[in-house]
Parts: C-alpha cells; structure tokens; sequence
C-alpha cells in the first residue's frame, strides 16, 4: 500500500497567494484555478489542492515532480479525484502504483489531503 498525507494552513496559502498571485499559474491547471477561483474561500480549496500535490508525491517516494502534472478533478460523483501525468505517472508506474485515491477535508484554520493507492504485483512483493 502507497500512502501520501499533507496538511496545508488555509490562511498561510491565502497570504502566499496574496504576495505571489503568478504562484497560481505555476502550480495549479486551468482548471483547478477555475473551480478555486468560483468557491467563496477560495484559498481553501487551493491549500487543499496543493496538499493532495504533495500528498501524491509523499506516497509515490519521489516528491512533486512537476506541479503540472498533478491534477485534483471532481469525479462525476463530485468527489474529488486526483490525475497524474507525464513523468509524475511514470513515477507512479515505476512504484507499482495502482490508481491513486484521494480525500481532502477543511477546517476554518486547515486542509489536509490524503492519497492512497495500492500497490500493483509484479511478482516481485512480498505484499
């Protein structure tokens, strides 16, 4: 089993995002930024993205990778999904990563992500 956790003051984010709005287009897709951005705190919603970036390269043992290539959707049941790409799902095929589930969670102060995916045999493990 593959498991990532971070956690991620809301407020800190939001002061982040304040001093350096250009962090935005670096680490979030259009999309993220757009679902963010509709939200009444949006800053949550960003801290919460980010902790599941890097809760995904906790779990993966290589850290983010590239920000780009770490997506959090919303699954058509609205739940929240999480979408590697390029060399970051690689990575995740390389650790013998079966798909990446993912939750996140808010409080007034925080948001936490964790992801979790179960490792793929490959004859090799003893798991």
């Amino acid at each position: 089993m593959l498991v990532g956790v971070d956690i991620v003051e809301n407020e800190r984010m939001a002061r982040v995002i304040a001093r350096r709005p250009r962090l935005l287009e670096r680490v979030f897709t259009r999309q993220e930024r757009e679902y963010c951005l509709s939200k009444a705190n949006p800053a949550r919603h960003f801290a919460a993205r980010f902790a599941a970036k890097e809760a995904v390269g906790k779990a993966l043992g290589t850290g983010v990778i590239s920000w780009q290539e770490i997506e959090v959707i919303n699954a058509a049941s609205g739940q929240p999904a999480v979408r590697v790409s390029g060399r970051t799902e690689a990575a995740a095929r390389r650790a013998g990563a079966g798909p990446l589930s993912l939750s996140l969670s808010h409080s007034d102060s925080a948001s936490v992500a964790v992801v979790v995916a179960r490792r793929l045999r490959t004859g090799n493990e003893d798991d």
